[in-house]
């Protein structure tokens, strides 16, 4: 769910109080999207684990000198639909791995510590009703 659909929920709380019954309706909804989500990430978690496995039988047979040592990754991608089957898609596949390693080794870079000037820190507050604990 959004933070948008959490605020509608809870506005409608608020504004229908006093009926049980929008309450309850609201409660079923909750709970039948929580039961989504849970089944969306076992999947995920499933296939995580398929990859993982594949990745790793493949390393070992690499290591033991096996002649076909990528056909368990292979098979594994091939199962989820995610092997590369043209040249186009190979290509697409090779640009996105590169920008994506270039953009983890900027994200890992230490950044540089930032100076404000030397002086004492001002304490400043993001919003008109908002005050900072003195």
């Amino acid at each position: 769910m959004t933070r948008s659909e959490f605020d509608d929920i809870r506005a409608h709380i608020d504004a229908e109080a006093d009926h049980p019954g929008d309450l309850l309706r609201v409660a079923r909804s909750l709970l039948s999207d929580l039961e989504d989500a849970r089944m969306r990430e076992a999947m995920l978690r499933a296939e995580h684990l398929r990859l993982l496995t594949a990745a790793r039988a493949t390393a070992a047979a690499e290591a033991a000198g096996c002649p076909d040592s990528l056909s368990y990754i292979t098979e594994e991608l091939a199962r989820q639909g995610q092997l590369p089957v043209t040249e186009a898609e190979v290509d697409q596949i090779l640009r996105d791995v590169r920008t994506a390693t270039t953009l983890l080794a900027r994200l890992e870079q230490v950044p540089a510590p930032v100076t404000t000037g030397g002086g004492p820190r001002v304490r400043r507050c993001a919003g008109t009703s908002r005050t900072l604990p003195r």
